[in-house]
């Protein structure tokens, strides 16, 4: 029975696939028809197009390359041509002469070492092939010629006498004008990251030298100062002889720098010292500009309407006969006096102004009683008071931090400042420290120090930490004279133009009451 019923499962399943069989066929062929026809109509074209935009892609980067590049060589400019230099068979001769006679000189006389510095001129090639004549200050001949060798010259002669000294004595070492503050930090800034990369001082030195090309007498000051340290002499009399060029606190700062061999550090907070030196006159400058350039417009409109405005009234007062009432004449008789003497007022207005400067700059006496004058004007008293004491704080903290001697730090003190009063209060102070007083006692009840200022230094004198506290009373007053300054540009501006508005309209309104009387005349 169960035989049977096994049998009969089987003839069914036979029966089923029978009849699944071909329909399963019919749908697999229709299957990958389907996918033939999806390959030929969508697959290929996708497949073309991904080909196509590849070859596109890259065809542009390659194109994009190639403008890159022809943008480049376009805008790249040429180079400098190399000049060659051709000197004649002659000049040639004079010179080889001339490089024998040194070469015999510099194992005689020219060998010997002076105790001060000479003026030397030469002749020699630089490494272009060009002849060139320069001035150096030096000890000895053969000084000179190791210089001048060690930086790739071929020389021929080097000379000195009373009229070379003379001549180029005034314009070379002796006589270098000093460097500008924005000047000093870049050239600080530089040399510290020479340093810090690896770079020898020399080599520094030389590297900021190259830099300067164009500037006669700073590349002569550096070269001078290259040559020093090549003789190896200290960098901090390296400086200390070129003169004026280099601030008397920077020297000092490196001499101290040079013993405890902080030099980068040294360089690094005298460029911070500069940078805000230089900021702190900016705002100064800035305080006194922006006032003076309004007054001066505010002037150049009342003298315009004065000269120009005013009279075209005047023609027609005396054409119509007006009376005109003492308000009016004065306005009209000072505009004829201005048209009628506008070249003599400007020439006495200018003689004034030099005669001032000139007076300030020579006459002690006027230059103290100036000062002091200001000093007690209100809200620009602030200012100056402000300014000297943020640079007198700043500079002292910092000859304090280098280890400096007080009586040195006193004496750099007394040259940063132009102000006669803190001048004065400056060689009270040194007074005081030779006497052995406090350094607060000069700065006691003085009116152009103010009370907290002078109980900040009495602090870090109790604590015995007045170089931090100097500190702090610069940063004070830097941020005290910096808001007084923003308030005063801020202020100035709207009393300027209300001043302007206010005698503008007097004017007009003068010239505009006989007007009136006109309208009436001829009603």
């Amino acid at each position: 029975m169960e035989e049977n019923l096994i049998q009969e499962e089987v003839q069914k399943t036979e029966e089923v696939k029978k009849t699944i069989l071909p329909h399963n066929i019919i749908f697999n062929i229709f299957l990958f028809a389907l996918k033939g026809v999806k390959a030929c109509v969508f697959d290929i074209w996708i497949m073309l197009f991904q080909t196509l935009t590849n070859s596109l892609d890259r065809g542009t980067e390659k194109l994009q390359k190639e403008n890159n590049n022809d943008i480049y060589e376009k805008t790249k400019g040429r180079g400098k041509k190399v000049k060659k230099y051709h000197y004649s068979a002659k000049m040639l001769a004079n010179l080889e002469r001339e490089k024998n006679a040194l070469l015999d000189d510099l194992q005689n006389a020219g060998a010997n070492r002076t105790k001060e510095p000479h003026i030397y001129r030469y002749r020699a090639k630089d490494k272009s092939g060009k002849i060139v004549y320069g001035t150096m200050s030096g000890y000895s001949k053969l000084d000179i010629n190791a210089f001048l060798l060690n930086e790739g010259y071929e020389v021929y002669s080097i000379k000195t006498s009373k009229l070379i000294e003379f001549v180029y004595g005034e314009s070379s070492v002796a006589g270098a004008k000093k460097l500008k503050t924005k000047d000093l930090i870049f050239w600080l800034t530089q040399l510290s990251t020479y340093i810090k990369a690896g770079i020898t001082l020399n080599e520094a030195v030389k590297i900021l030298s190259s830099q300067m090309k164009g500037n006669k007498t700073k590349e002569k000051a550096f070269a001078s100062i290259s040559y020093e340290l090549t003789l190896g002499e200290n960098f901090s009399n390296a400086l200390a002889k070129q003169g004026n060029m280099f601030p008397a606190l920077l020297i000092n700062m490196i001499k101290a720098a040079e013993a405890s061999g902080t030099l980068t550090e040294t360089l690094d907070d005298m460029a911070d010292y500069y940078t805000e030196i230089y900021n702190t006159k900016k705002q100064m400058i800035s305080a006194m500009t922006y006032p003076a350039i309004i007054m001066f417009f505010a002037l150049a409109v009342i003298v315009f309407i004065l000269v120009y405005v005013v009279p075209r009234f005047t023609v027609i007062y005396e054409t119509y006969g007006s009376g005109l009432n003492g308000f009016t004449l004065f306005i009209v008789n000072t505009s004829n006096f201005l048209k009628s003497n506008f070249m003599l007022i400007i020439f006495v207005f200018v003689a004034i102004i030099f005669a001032i400067i000139f007076a300030y700059r020579s006459i002690k006496v006027f230059k103290i009683s100036c000062q002091i004058f200001l000093m007690h004007l209100p809200v620009i008293k602030n200012v100056i008071i402000y300014n000297e004491l943020t640079i007198f704080t700043k500079t002292f903290a910092s000859l304090l931090r280098n280890n400096v001697f007080i009586t040195d730090s006193m004496d750099i003190l007394s040259k940063i400042t132009e102000n006669e009063v803190y001048k004065a209060i400056l060689y009270k102070t040194i007074n005081n420290i030779v006497k052995g007083d406090k350094i607060s006692e000069a700065f006691k009840d003085h009116w152009a120090v103010p009370d907290v200022a002078y109980y900040m230094i009495v602090t870090g004198e109790s604590t015995g930490q007045l170089a931090e506290m100097m500190q702090k009373v610069s940063d004070y007053y830097q941020e005290m004279h910096r808001n007084i300054v923003n308030n005063l540009k801020t202020f100035i501006e709207p009393v300027m133009i209300a001043f302007l508005a206010v005698v503008v309209g007097v004017i007009i309104i003068a010239i505009i009451i006989p007007m009136f009387g006109i309208y009436d005349t001829l009603q």
